[in-house]
Formats: C-alpha cells, structure tokens, sequence
C-alpha cells in the first residue's frame, strides 16, 4: 500500500481540469509528491492518447523521478517508464511516460513541430525558471494553438506564483495544501558579522543542529568549493556516527547515490547545493541547515561574458529549501540569517531568461523562424540582439535568417560557439569541445588549455586531476566526434580561435599581464602564469567581471595564425587621432581585428582633411585660447545680441558644440597643442556671421572709438560697460560724452607717461569739475605738455609743448 501523501488529495481536481480543459497549473509545496504521483494518474486516467513527456531541470532529477515512478509499477525503468537525456537514452516501444531533461523537449519540437506520438507535456519544477523550460512553455503552448489544441499540459511547482503562468497558459490553478509534516524554523539571534568566515559560521550551525536534533541533516551551500570547505571544517567536530556526503551536480553519480540513500546505520550529514531543493527524495532528511546563500550566472552583453555571482536566497528558496526538512517527520531548518533579516529577502529568484547568455535561445528562434513566442518573461532586446550579433559573426544567421551553417549548429548539444568550432574544427576539436564543456578536469593548474589537453590525451600531470570531470570529458569527446565532419587538423588555438573570435586577446604594453581581447573589453592574467608573457592568447574562460575580467582558460596563439583563421574579419583602416598623451593628432595606417591591432604605421600622406578633423577632439581636450581681438569680437557681439537675438551665440560652451561647422574650415594645418596656442581664431569667428549682422555688430558695437584726431582707439567690451584708454589731451575740446551701443562709453584718461589718472562716463562734467584738481597735479610733473584751464576750447593733440 502506497504511503499517502498530500498531492493525493488534489488528483481528483486535477484530471477532472485536464480533462474538461487540456491544461491545468499545479501548485504544490515541498514533499507534497506531486512528481511521483501525477503522471501515473494521468496514466490511468486514461484520457491521454500517446505518451507522456515530464520535464526536470536536472540529469539526477531525471534518472530520481523515473526510478520512482517504475518502481511504484513494480517495474525496471525503460519499460512503462523511461527517462532521455543528453547522451543517454533508457526507453522502449512500452514507454508511455519519458522523463527528459528540459532541453530534449526543444529538441523534439524542433525535429517535429506536432510532437507526433505525444499525448501530455508535464513541466515538473517550472519555479525554477530555467531558459530551456521558458522556451520549452513557449513552444508548447505554440503549439497547442497552430497544430495540437489535443494536446495536454500541465505546469507544476512548488513556490511559483501561479497566477501570471495561469493566464498565459489559460489554464485553472489546483492547489495543494501545505507539506506533509510541520516546520520549526530556528534563525540566528542577530546578523552574521562580517568578519566571520562564511565557511565557518555554517560549520558551527551544523555542529549545533547536529547535536540539537536527530535525523538526517541536509546543508545548503552555493557551490562545490564551499562545499569541500565546510566538509573540511567538520573533520573531528562531529559524533562520530554521523557520515558527510558531498552531492552537487558534477559529482559522479554513483557518489551522488550515496548522498541520496539512507544510511545503514549513525547519522546522514549532506553538503549540498541548490540541486537538492526539488525533485530529489533524500531519504530520512529530517533537519536543513540553510547557508542562505545561492550562485547564480549573469551574462554581461557588453562584455559577451557570464560570470557567477553568490547573493542572497530568496524568499521562495528559502521556503523550498526548510521544506526538505518535513517530507518524513517533523523537521527543523536553521537558517545562517536573524529573522529581521528573513523579511528583507526578495521573493523570487530572477528567471534565467533575464540574466543569462541568450546565443543558443537566439538560434532556436531563428530556427522556429518566429520572435513572436509567447513568454511568460520575454528576452531583454539587448541581450537577444548581442546574442544575434554573435550568431551573424559565427555564420549562423545571415540578415537575421539562419543559414544552412546556424542549422546545423543547431543540431548539436553544444553551446553555438563550441558547435561552430566542432563544424569548422572537425573532429579533432571535438576533445577541446567537450573540455569547454565540463568543468575543470584539472584543480589548481595554471589557465593554459593545453595542460586540459594532454592531460585528456592520458599524459601525467602534475596537477591534481577530477577523474569524474576527466570520464565524463572523454565520453562526451568520442560522442561529439561521431557527430564532427572530417576535416584537416589544426591546431587548438586555431579551434579555440574558431569558437571565440571576440575573445582573441593582445597583450598590452607594459609589466603587467594585462590584455584587451578583440571583442573590445580588458582582461588580465596571473602575472606567475606561465602564459603572462604571451603577446597573443585566445581566452576560453574568465571570471566574467564586466571591469576587467580575469583568464582563467587560455591558449597561446601566433600573429600568423591569428592572420589565417580570422583573415576576413581584419580590417585595414585610416587612422587620424589626437592623443592627449603626445599633444598632438597621430595620422596611423593600421589593420586591426576588432579592438586589437596587429600593425601600425605612421600614414604620411594623410589628407589636411582627416587631421584638421582629429584635430577638434585636441580643442576640446585642450579648450579655447582666443586672442585679445577675438575675445573682444565675441564681447560685442554677446552685447549687441542681447537686443538682437538672431546673432550667433559666441559663448565657450556654444562654440564647443559646433566646431565642425565653425572651425574645422579654417584649423588649415593646426596639429599640434602648441599651433593651437598660436592660433587666431578671429576670422573664424567672423565667419559665423553673414554680411548684414557684421554691418548690426559694427553699427551698434564697433570694434574702435575714433578720438577728436582722427585716432583709432579698441574698445573693450569685457566689462560692464564699453571703454578706451586714449591720454588726455586727445580730448580736449569734447563737449559731449561718446556713446556706444545706446550706452555711455567708459573712458580712462592717461598721463603723458601712459598712466591711469581718471575714469569717466560723463566727459563734459569731468572738464567742469574733476579736471581742475587734475590740472594742477600734473602741470608740475608734465610741463612740457599742455594743459589749458578750460580744456573744451584746447585742440586735442598728443604732441608737448613747442619749445619757445
């Protein structure tokens, strides 16, 4: 007799909807059962014509879930139940239930758009938002409205908010109620200190878990190095029935068997990761310890890296993660966090569309030949269009249609990047394919591939070798082969190269290992690695930091073979820059693939054109240096403007914007910082004005005063008023003040040594009153000049007396 558990109470419900509707959204907590129960329902209810494909985010999942489900048939799994995935295959001509992971179902569609045979999609975890399980929805439901309305689908989690996947599947919503057994939660008195190792903290929590409690215990941490840490740090601190068991996603499976069985006898401690918060029964669990932390990739479309970010849990996880704690009896879940700080988690966890590496989504949609799916979360435009951009460059797309290269590319289970290099490369790329692949085969080698390489190829190593890493390589490179053209072989690099053309990287000057990579972003080495002096690398893997990324994979490349694989993406380029550094414009003949440069060489006979265009960024670097007569210019002409708005603005920051226009037609052979300060500028400005505002400027503003000689004299318009500076005695005999501009004109009179002696705006009245005071003081230092009691009948003159 069958355990009961709560899913039962809903299944009714729920063939009842698929029945009557087709589809249904199934939202069930932890431990509710919902994955071993519901396809043998749909099963037996009969109604569903062909078989049934359930989909899991996870290969461990997948084999779980059909070994369940066969055995609640008393059966071996490839029978009624099968499971496919990615290199292995356990079904047969009896299978009406195929668990999958989620990629093979886009696989399906692809081959064969009506899922012929297929009665019912189940999405099992669909919480977990994973990219191929948004895509598989979107195809799905597709589908289902252009060529099987027959066809079932059911979308099952455990924390999704159901309601906007409900009505885009316009399906009802059945719910289960609450876990099998109660929760306690246990959180920290007060927040983690920040000086407290991470590893540390949840080392203590376990031990006080462990010895607070009985059952399993079941710790979440986001990934394997803080798992073989805290693993580290529990050596000795525990009672000594209690067994540590490892399980993340690349551990072998048998070792990952062990984590899920029960133990014969003492206490379970698993170490796990995020794989462990759906679809796996891990038997006697009756305690979590929640580190509360998950790792999580984020794609960068600047820089076309992924990188791993660790943050917070969300609210959702951490709900899935507590509730593995009640699937047997009652649990606890301790959690690394205060509970003021439990309500500051968000709610969800962002779906992978929206942060992840969109190349292999972009060439399923082309190979649909539709951008119209209807997602629950649609793609970023940007992240989608650097994904195309990508595709155009690999060969796959052509105008945004995919060519004959993008599907066969398409067929592969490769990302497109590996998958271009496998078409391109032949079989021989196929060991380098499956290495970028997997993870690390080596731990704590240097980043060369190379190493990867022999190492694969069976040579010693020095290096500590992940043999479940190195077996599972080597499996995936002889499947790939099969799959590979023969073609002629080459070298790695050249296949590296093939795969990551904008990662092709130049050294840059200097002692530090720092390179730009020919897609235009910085990246930097290891100054001990072994490839630090290299002045060209092709760069497979780095930590993905948008700033500056670190190399963590490798291989060093010749300039010739640069030249070969990449030789219709060089381009030969004319090259008119200014450089700050050498103040001066640089007129370079360069050929360059991307943003690095593979030869420079000065470009004698630039046109004036070119540097007299470069040189504007050197004015703006530099800014304006005008002559006194082209800063009075721009004075009377800002004076008469503000009664005559039409007139050119002559202000730095208006002229700053409009160089092309004004400048560059007069900058002739100005290069250099130093021909710039010698420049005048004033015919360039008086170009900005046609003939009849320069005839309003010089009416209004005139550029001279002309003295009662005949003289002309500058007038400043700097100030707050119009003025001259003209010695006295060129004034006599004025009886009305000079106006300019509707304004009276300041006027500085100077001794006959040329010093300042009075400053008017009223002549005339300076004659009656001033002037007397004046007269006296200088007759007696300047004798030999005139300087008459009533200078309003004098004749101006700039002469001294006629000697007698």
């Amino acid at each position: 007799m069958q355990d009961v558990l709560p899913i039962d109470d809903v299944l009714d419900d729920l063939i009842g909807a698929v029945a009557a509707r087709g589809c249904a959204v199934l939202q069930a907590p932890p431990g509710a059962g919902k994955t071993t129960r519901v396809p043998l329902a749909l099963l037996r209810a009969g109604t569903i014509q062909g078989r049934i494909i359930m989909l899991e985010p996870r290969r461990l999942a997948v084999r779980g879930a059909a070994e369940r489900l066969a055995q609640q048939l008393g059966e071996d799994v490839g029978q009624t139940v099968g499971y496919r995935m990615r290199g292995e295959t356990t079904v047969s001509g009896a299978t009406r239930i195929e668990v999958v992971t989620e990629g093979i179902l886009t696989r399906m569609i692809q081959s064969d758009p009506e899922l012929s045979g297929i009665g019912a999609v189940i999405f099992d975890e669909f919480h977990e938002r994973s990219l191929n399980a948004d895509l598989g929805l979107a195809l799905t439901l597709e589908i289902r409205d252009a060529l099987r309305p027959d066809l079932v689908l059911l979308v099952m989690s455990a924390t999704l908010d159901a309601g906007p996947v409900a009505e885009l599947v316009g399906a009802p919503v059945i719910t289960s109620q609450g876990r099998a057994f109660p929760v306690d939660p246990k959180w920290l008195d007060r927040p983690l200190r920040k000086d407290v190792r991470f590893d540390a903290a949840v080392a203590d929590l376990i031990v006080r878990a462990a010895g607070e409690t009985t059952g399993g215990v079941l710790v979440f941490l986001p990934g394997e190095g803080e798992i073989r840490r805290v693993q580290a740090r529990l050596d000795g601190q525990l009672p000594a029935d209690c067994c540590v068991r490892p399980l993340f996603g690349a551990l072998p499976f048998k070792d990952q068997r062990a984590a899920i069985a029960p133990v014969d006898r003492g206490r379970k401690i698993v170490l796990a990761t995020s794989i462990a918060e759906t679809s796996l029964t891990i038997e006697d669990v009756r305690v979590v310890v929640d580190g509360g932390r998950a790792r999580r990739a984020r794609f960068d479309p600047g820089s076309g890296m992924s990188r791993l970010i660790t943050e917070r849990v969300t609210r959702a996880e951490a709900t899935q993660r507590a509730g593995r704690a009640g699937r047997v009896a009652e649990g606890v879940a301790y959690k690394l966090w205060s509970r003021g700080e439990d309500g500051a988690l968000p709610a969800f966890p962002p779906a992978e569309i929206e942060a992840a590496d969109l190349t292999g989504l972009a060439l399923e949609l082309a190979l649909w030949g539709s951008d119209g799916l209807p997602f629950l979360t649609p793609p970023p435009d940007g992240t989608l269009g650097e994904a195309r951009a990508l595709l155009g460059a690999l060969g796959a797309l052509d105008g945004g249609r995919i060519t004959p290269h993008g599907r066969a590319l398409a067929k592969l289970p490769l990302h497109p990047r590996l998958a271009h290099m496998l078409m391109r490369g032949g079989k021989k790329a196929a060991g380098l394919a499956a290495l970028l692949s997997e993870r690390d085969i080596l731990r704590g080698a240097p980043a060369d591939v190379g190493l990867r390489l022999k190492a694969l190829d069976g040579a010693r190593t020095a290096h500590e070798v992940d043999k479940g890493a190195l077996a599972r390589v080597r499996a995936e490179a002889k499947r790939l082969a099969k799959m590979a053209p023969d073609t002629a072989s080459q070298a790695p690099e050249i296949h590296a190269a093939l795969a990551y053309p904008d990662r092709i990287a130049q050294r840059r000057a200097g002692d530090a290992p720092r390179f730009v990579l020919s897609g235009g972003k910085g990246a930097v080495m290891d100054a001990a690695d072994p490839l630090a002096g290299q002045p060209y690398l092709v760069v497979t893997d780095t930590d993905g930091n948008p700033r500056e990324a670190k190399i963590r994979g490798a291989l060093a490349i010749s300039e010739t073979d640069i030249r070969a694989v990449a030789a219709d993406q060089i381009d030969r380029v004319n090259l008119c820059l200014w450089s700050k550094r050498d103040g001066r414009v640089m007129a370079r003949q360069q050929e360059k693939l991307g943003a690095i440069v593979l030869s420079d060489a000065r470009w004698a006979d630039a046109p004036q054109i070119d540097i007299a265009t470069a040189m504007l960024d050197g004015v703006r670097d530099l800014g304006f240096k005008f002559s006194a007569a082209a800063e009075r210019f721009r004075a009377r002409v800002a004076l008469v403007r503000a009664v005559v708005p039409d007139l050119p603005d002559l202000t730095d920051a208006a002229l700053m914007e409009t160089l092309h226009t004004w400048l560059l037609p007069h900058l002739g052979a100005v290069q250099t910082a130093s021909q710039w300060k010698g420049f005048d500028a004033l015919p360039a400005l008086r170009g900005l004005l046609d003939w009849s505002q320069m005839q309003t400027v010089d009416t209004q503003a005139p550029s001279h005063f002309t003295t009662p000689l005949g003289h002309q004299k500058p007038i400043d318009y700097s100030g707050d008023a119009p003025e001259i500076t003209l010695r006295l005695q060129e004034m006599f005999g004025t009886t009305r003040h000079p106006i300019v501009a509707g304004r009276p004109l300041r006027v500085t009179f100077l001794s006959p040594g040329q010093k300042p002696i009075q400053t008017t705006m009223d002549v005339p009245g300076f004659w009656t009153s001033s002037y007397s005071d004046v007269r006296k003081d200088m007759r007696g230092r300047y004798p030999k000049h005139p300087w008459p009691e009533d200078p309003t009948q004098a004749d101006p003159t700039v002469r001294a007396k006629p000697r007698k």
